[in-house]
């Protein structure tokens, strides 16, 4: 008696990044026949060129910072001079074996992940992968005579192919003076004077960083403030923070050009001023990296910047074809394409699924402070397309701040008018990344304040604001 089998549903994913990887994983989970195409490694430039080294960087960062803001807790650095007198000694940073650490260290994620991704049984092929038509994904191998495998078919292909830094003609990175994000991590050594260009999340991360680990920095902003797409409140203590910490902020200035000069570099602005340096970062956003991978030709639609127009369940104009990350008009956060991945796959696959609701993502900038945010922002209450209260509260009435000689930051809670649901929240403070999740869960399961209230946090703590936030919010019936 003969049985017919039921054939594998085949996946291809293109790009091995947050959402690639997600996509590939809950693909195989789900029991299809999943093939993994990525050219650098799995983990993409998220795991090796960018959040994952950035962050380790900021990890440093922070480090620095720590041991000199000690003496405010009443702990003080000493050694002996050879006449006995006690000499405070400096605070080094050794930037070759931070990097080495740091780039150590995505490595090692990006394998653990190819570790996981094996063990559930998807086939991973290492090369430059384009679309032919609708159902295939032809792979070109690296080498100096790059060949063409014979396309991979899918019956659901899943594109996660990010972005890459944004370059300026004015402006050429060359890997020595003139850098992009990715590559601050072939520096020996702090720079001496660092020139950022651009005030958005990775100039004012970046710009944080490396003055806490000790260079001088001066960061250009063509905006009034620095951060001039989030939370007006949360960008003026930031730039408070990086002008008392030392560094200079060139606010409504334009950088025309960069070019390298015998010992660094010079910015010249577009007011006719020049800003000398060691080195410079050029941080002017990124573009998405859907650029001759034949996605016009399978039928799916792009928006004039090249990203891909998707859906809340991560899918394009082909009903067949999906992406996720940083190359689609969804938010470009790790978190938002690995849910992106895991959702189109759940939807592909017959799956349940809950369609992506964005205001739902909580994001973090990480300055020193960070800067966390979730739901409805105060200028879109104020614009009137949301209806809602706010209560700020400053950071320093908290008593475990005072404990730590936090004197920076604040929660900020918004809470539907007449109702009291939370719809969204700032807070502005160490490890606000790690203090946002109740704020999410308040938003994601349309929480009262009433109901954040009655949660008990612990005393004292810096999450205790938010319940002194809530209650303070209280609604009377």
């Amino acid at each position: 008696m003969a049985y017919e089998f039921e054939r594998k549903q085949r996946i291809a994913v293109l790009g091995g990044g947050p959402g690639g990887y997600e996509a590939a994983l809950a693909g195989a989970q789900l029991g299809a026949d999943v093939t993994l195409i990525e050219r650098t490694g799995v983990g993409g430039s998220a795991v090796i060129t960018d959040v994952v080294p950035s962050k380790s960087l900021i990890a440093t960062a922070e480090a620095a910072i720590s041991i000199s803001e000690a003496e405010d807790l009443g702990v003080q650095f000493f050694s002996r001079s050879a006449e006995g007198r006690p000499v405070r000694p400096e605070v080094a940073v050794n930037l070759a074996a931070v990097n080495k650490r740091l780039l150590g260290l995505a490595r090692q994620q990006s394998e653990d992940m190819r570790t996981n991704l094996v063990r559930e049984g998807v086939r991973i092929i290492q090369g430059e992968g384009r679309l032919d038509g609708r159902n295939n994904v032809v792979v070109s191998t690296g080498g100096d005579a790059p060949t063409d495998f014979d396309g991979v078919e899918a019956d659901t292909i899943v594109i996660s192919v990010g972005a890459s830094p944004r370059q300026l003609p004015s402006a050429k990175p060359d890997g020595e003076r003139i850098l992009t994000w990715t590559q601050l991590y072939n520096l020996k050594s702090v720079p001496e004077h660092l020139i950022v260009v651009g005030s958005g999340v990775t100039g004012a991360e970046f710009a944080s960083a490396y003055t806490a680990l000790g260079s001088k920095v001066t960061l250009i902003s063509s905006r009034d403030q620095v951060l001039p797409g989030e939370d007006a409140d949360a960008a003026a203590v930031i730039e408070k923070v990086f002008k008392r910490n030392g560094m200079t902020v060139l606010s409504k200035s334009r950088a025309d050009s960069v070019a390298r000069t015998e010992n660094g570099v010079i910015a010249t602005l577009s007011d006719g001023r020049t800003v000398e340096g060691s080195h410079c970062l050029v941080a002017v956003g990124s573009v998405p990296n859907t650029s001759g991978i034949g996605l016009e030709e399978a039928g799916v639609q792009l928006t004039e910047s090249g990203h891909i127009r998707v859906n809340r369940v991560a899918r394009t104009s082909m009903p067949n074809i999906y992406a996720a990350g940083d190359c689609t008009t969804l938010l470009p956060l790790a978190s938002v394409a690995s849910m992106q991945g895991r959702t189109a796959m759940f939807h592909a696959m017959g799956d349940a699924v809950s369609p992506i609701e964005v205001r739902n993502v909580a994001a973090n900038i990480f300055t020193q402070p960070e800067i966390a945010t979730v739901g409805w922002t105060q200028k879109q209450i104020e614009e009137g397309i949301a209806q809602g209260d706010i209560y700020k509260l400053p950071l320093a009435s908290n008593p475990r701040a005072k404990m730590m000689g936090i004197k920076d930051g604040f929660v900020k809670l918004f809470a539907r008018t007449g109702s009291g649901t939370v719809i969204g929240g700032v807070i502005v403070a160490p490890k606000a990344s790690e203090l946002v999740f109740p704020l999410a869960l308040a938003v994601e399961h349309r929480l009262t304040v009433d109901q954040v209230a009655r949660a008990f946090a612990v005393y004292p703590s810096l999450t205790g604001s938010l319940a002194d936030a809530a209650r303070a919010m209280h609604i009377v019936l």
